[in-house]
């Protein structure tokens, strides 16, 4: 069963967290958000107080099946980085309940190949998978720190993340272990063609695990999407440049969606 908080009323805005956190990592961001719609703070299965997947398979697709049971239609979702991945997944499967689409350091594709330059090499996660037999809890805070790394606010990223990272309760190992392979082998880039609903990609300039790069290449593959870079941000720009990042994001929850690149200072 999935556990969620809820704020506010009105158009429902679903916060889809990152690998190893919970629905807690958007607190700061909830009540600005509330303004715009009942804001639905999700931790993903095996995360949280969130139990893993019905039936044990944790796929892509069977994360999707869960969260389809608690959102209701003409939803906006906000997924940042593992959030993102998996909230492309439901706009692609369930395009009828999804209005717009917010991919916060997020991609398609997380690791780099030959024809997807602009991700990290694959033995960075699979380093993590390996060090969380050794020690998951160190291992979970070494990719916290990554996270901050390039960005100006280092240091209120990493401290933000760690005050959020167990607070409504630790991962499970499963989800931990399932959660780098999505992020190892995934590759939605074909399936972006069937997402007609107005995305927004946005991404930190200073992000070394979704390079800002990957931001072109991916709104190429989407129908309906706009690009915008936070000059100075890291891979969590919703910790460290909040003001900008709200601007962005309510702009786009206000308005239509247009094709345009923008790099916010």
């Amino acid at each position: 069963m999935l556990h969620y908080q809820t704020f506010g009323a009105g158009a429902p805005i679903y916060l889809l967290h990152g690998w190893a956190l919970s629905g807690r990592v958007w607190d700061s961001v909830i009540p600005a958000l509330t303004q715009y719609g009942q804001v639905i703070a999700v931790d993903l299965p095996g995360h949280g107080k969130s139990d893993l997947p019905a039936g044990g398979c944790y796929d892509l697709d069977a994360v999707t099946e869960e969260l389809v049971q608690i959102i209701s239609g003409n939803a906006i979702v906000i997924g940042w980085s593992l959030g993102g991945l998996i909230a492309l997944n439901l706009a692609q499967r369930y395009p009828e309940l999804i209005a717009k689409l917010v991919l916060v350091a997020g991609s398609p594709q997380f690791v780099r190949s030959s024809d997807w330059p602009h991700a990290v090499e694959k033995q960075v996660i699979q380093g993590f998978a390996q060090g969380l037999a050794d020690d998951y809890r160190a291992t979970i805070q070494r990719f916290l720190a990554i996270q901050a790394l390039g960005s100006e606010q280092a240091r209120l990223t990493i401290k933000g993340l760690r005050e959020k990272v167990f607070i409504n309760g630790e991962p499970q190992l499963t989800a931990l272990q399932e959660g780098l392979n999505l992020l190892t082998n995934c590759n939605l880039r074909p399936q972006l063609s069937n997402i007609h609903c107005p995305v927004l990609i946005l991404l930190g300039e200073k992000d070394t695990l979704v390079p800002a790069g990957s931001g072109t290449d991916t709104a190429r593959l989407l129908p309906n999407a706009r690009l915008a870079v936070i000059k100075g941000a890291g891979h969590a720009p919703f910790l460290s440049h909040m003001s900008v990042f709200m601007d962005i994001t309510t702009a786009f929850i206000n308005e239509s969606s247009q094709h345009t690149q923008r790099t916010h200072r």
